[in-house]
């Protein structure tokens, strides 16, 4: 299964890209997030893209996010589904037979701080719930926070700002030391000081690749072993963030 995450910001300025980068990579499962648009609003082009399940969950210029998985993977639709610490249209999660797909936009925290707080200490919960009840669970996504100072370029690395200070860090982290999540990005290229997946949209700092790590797919035990691949695609969009595509052996 090739399965894919990219915060397009902006599903409808992204359209053409988004045509293009799906039909290059031609992932299994595509989690989209920041898609900024209702259902109604995403390009017709994509919002019943040939060959895939699609969900759309989305508001208006803001927030949402968004799961196709392709038909012949799965061939009845899977139950999508949102987790209670759902809002603003931050979480869908695809469910068929063991697996558990979500996509994910954990809030950026600069508008309120607690509320990413509160949202990623409820993301460890429903991890740890997943986990109890044996499910295969992948999340994939934007999650807002980089988690050692490796994920961002020494330029960039300012103490206490938000996506780097040090309690939302401690939170995430809980999902890979109390939950058993694997980083796959991480686990599978450990020793790369250059892996960023965002860059400050100004001043050629994606040419340069001066950035932060903030998007990631996250595998539980069960599924951490079967990751084979894990890659940026740093040179695909306009979004000022990359898709990140792994391949996972779910057989």
């Amino acid at each position: 299964m090739k399965i894919a995450t990219w915060n397009v910001n902006g599903i409808r300025a992204r359209e053409a890209q988004a045509l293009e980068w799906i039909q290059s990579d031609r992932p299994d499962v595509i989690c989209l997030q920041e898609i900024k648009a209702t259902r109604e609003q995403v390009p017709e082009s994509l919002r019943e893209l040939a060959d895939y399940w699609c969900y759309w969950h989305g508001e208006r210029a803001y927030s949402g996010v968004a799961l196709l998985i392709r038909r012949d993977l799965v061939s009845d639709a899977p139950r999508f589904e949102h987790p209670g610490f759902d809002f603003e249209t931050r979480i869908v999660v695809a469910r068929f037979g063991n697996v558990a797909i979500g996509s994910v936009y954990v809030p950026n925290g600069g508008k309120d701080f607690a509320a990413k707080m509160q949202f990623l200490d409820a993301m460890e919960r429903y991890v740890a719930n997943c986990r109890a009840e044996g499910s295969d669970l992948i999340l994939c996504g934007d999650m807002n926070v980089t988690r050692t100072d490796q994920d961002v370029h020494p330029k960039e690395r300012k103490p206490n700002v938000i996506g780097q200070r040090p309690d939302e860090r401690e939170s995430f982290e809980r999902i890979f030391l109390n939950s058993g999540m694997m980083d796959s990005g991480r686990a599978l290229d450990p020793d790369n000081d250059n892996l960023f997946t965002w860059w400050p949209p100004w001043r050629g700092m994606r040419q340069k690749n001066i950035g932060w790590r903030l998007d990631y797919i996250l595998a539980s035990q069960s599924v951490a072993p079967r990751v084979t691949q894990c890659a940026v695609r740093a040179q695909t969009g306009t979004s000022d963030h990359a898709p990140v595509v792994a391949e996972i052996n779910l057989s």
